[in-house]
């Protein structure tokens, strides 16, 4: 069931749980993830990044994720992670995506207001619900098993007037995650964490779960996280199966990484406590 992603956060606050936020890059990765989400009677969101294009078209996303999206009884929000360019947010909004992000926390703070709040005019015209970033979740260096990021914490006193300005739905913070993974397990300041929470009653949305560490997330998702993304984890875990297997047959190799995001995202869902919206 298509939806967006105003209910499933509702019950998400309500009930102290967090929401999978899972990146899509094929067909058979969308069919994982939510063959999951129906078996478990969870909710889903199911996102394709912008930084994806070259792997997989936007119009390719759409038709993927609105099928499989569609299909299913259980709550999906088909969301557009990490925008950065408003024209190619627009379209995904006409292309049927129902939650899109707008990442403009590399700007100043005052530019990342203007066009958060451009983004969010146009897209509540759809009944699309809008995610912005503020403070910055950097990524770690090329490598991806650096202790240093360039991620910037939010700011506790910028918040609610954010929120305010923008009328956005969800507010992606920095409290000392990062993209990729990491060498060792990230430090989360769960003291900013709570800080923000006392500021707003907007849904907080976490990036860079990936390898952050269970104890972690599940300590987020119980106090005050509702959204959190995990990409890295889901095709590192399928190469992983596969290097790992004798299997040769490329079919045979394709399931046995089909079987890994499975694995992967029921384990999420036990570990951000996720229940049931229906």
């Amino acid at each position: 069931m298509k939806v967006n992603t105003n209910k499933m956060f509702k019950v998400a606050q309500q009930q102290n749980f967090a929401i999978p936020a899972t990146n899509f890059i094929d067909l058979e990765s969308a069919r994982a993830y939510t063959e999951v989400a129906e078996d478990r009677n969870f909710p889903l969101i199911l996102a394709y990044a912008e930084s994806h294009k070259e792997i997989i078209s936007l119009e390719e996303a759409a038709i993927i994720g609105n099928y499989f999206s569609e299909k299913i009884k259980t709550p999906v929000a088909l969301h557009l992670d990490h925008g950065s360019d408003p024209e190619f947010i627009f379209k995904a909004i006409k292309l049927g995506f129902k939650s899109v992000m707008i990442d403009a926390s590399e700007k100043s703070f005052k530019e990342n207001i203007a066009i958060t709040k451009k983004i969010v005019d146009f897209a509540h015209k759809y009944d699309v619900t809008v995610e912005a970033e503020l403070g910055h979740v950097g990524a770690n260096d090329y490598s991806e098993s650096s202790e240093i990021t360039d991620s910037v914490y939010t700011e506790v006193k910028d918040v609610v007037e954010f929120v305010t300005k923008t009328n956005i739905d969800s507010l992606a913070i920095s409290i000392g995650t990062a993209h990729g993974v990491y060498k060792g397990i990230p430090k989360i300041n769960f003291d900013r964490l709570v800080e923000i929470n006392e500021k707003t009653d907007i849904p907080l949305v976490l990036h860079g779960g990936s390898s952050t560490g269970d104890e972690n997330l599940h300590r987020c998702a119980v106090n005050g996280i509702n959204k959190i993304n995990i990409y890295s984890d889901f095709v590192n875990g399928a190469y992983n199966t596969i290097q790992n297997s004798e299997v040769i047959d490329y079919i045979e190799m394709k399931k046995l990484a089909t079987e890994s995001m499975k694995q992967t995202l029921n384990h999420y869902f036990d570990v951000f406590n996720t229940q049931s919206i229906l």
